[in-house]
């Protein structure tokens, strides 16, 4: 069974609908995918009727934007109640930080480069917030820079002097929030210290005290170190291993299926429902 439980859609910064992302998940023989847009479910009822018709098995997911002293870290969840009042209004505060903050943004970068509101709006189509990746393709659509890595690595760094930063909750709040509404949480590339800092082996522990159930362990910004790292913290503190893609189309060089989880790791996170 093939099992690939991140992937992302034009409802966030992929650059393919969530039916798209499901038919991709089909060719590439998937039987089970997640779709876990950032801070958004918008695109949970669209990828269910087409994964239904393509006989895979859809789990319907998140990436919630979090911090802790200052460190971002990425929350992904399943299975949540789409209703519950408290993880909706702290999506809604963290979506509407983000436009803010993508606005800023580019307000600084257009004092250096020819960017506009109006391009990158023209960049994120559909999705529910408008964030740095379309902000990012919108610098490769007016040539400054050749790919949204690129933008990503000289200008839209976050180091660099046009970073701005956003609300985004307390993760320990946001696992119990995400617990109490039925979610299953899993911290998103835990290891990717090419993204920027990451957290310390005890914030990992305060988040598992907190409800967190899993973590994902196989990702293509994990090197071996940090893969074996990572699994003998999640074997310590009972915490469910898992792999997957983080897919986002045309948006990344990640491809669906390249890291899975297990049949059994899969099996326990149902079970933590």
């Amino acid at each position: 069974m093939r099992i690939d439980l991140h992937t992302h859609s034009t409802v966030s910064d992929g650059t393919e609908s969530p039916a798209q992302v499901m038919r991709a998940a089909a060719a590439a023989k998937l039987d089970v995918v997640a779709l876990t847009d950032h801070d958004s479910i918008d695109g949970w009822d669209e990828a269910a009727s087409e994964a239904a018709g393509l006989g895979i098995e859809f789990v319907p997911g998140i990436e919630v934007s979090c911090r802790h002293r200052g460190v971002s870290i990425h929350l992904l969840s399943y299975w949540h109640r789409p209703e519950d009042e408290v993880v909706n209004a702290m999506l809604s505060k963290t979506r509407a930080s983000r436009v803010h903050r993508a606005r800023d943004i580019v307000a600084k970068i257009a004092i250096d480069y020819p960017l506009t509101w109006e391009q990158v709006q023209g960049q994120a189509h559909s999705a529910a917030t408008v964030g740095r990746p379309h902000i990012a393709d919108a610098l490769v659509a007016a040539g400054v820079v050749a790919t949204r890595d690129a933008a990503f690595t000289e200008i839209l760094a976050g180091n660099s002097r046009y970073y701005v930063p956003h609300y985004a909750p307390e993760v320990n709040d946001a696992v119990r929030a995400l617990r109490a509404a039925g979610g299953v949480p899993v911290f998103a590339h835990p290891g990717a210290d090419g993204r920027g800092r990451v957290v310390p082996t005890s914030v990992i522990e305060s988040m598992a005290e907190a409800g967190m159930v899993g973590l994902e362990v196989d990702h293509r910004d994990h090197d071996a170190k940090q893969v074996e790292r990572l699994a003998r913290i999640a074997k310590r503190l009972g915490l469910v291993r898992t792999g997957a893609s983080d897919y986002h189309g045309t948006g990344k060089l990640n491809q669906l299926g390249e890291n899975l989880t297990s049949r059994e790791g899969y099996a326990a996170l149902e079970s933590a429902r």
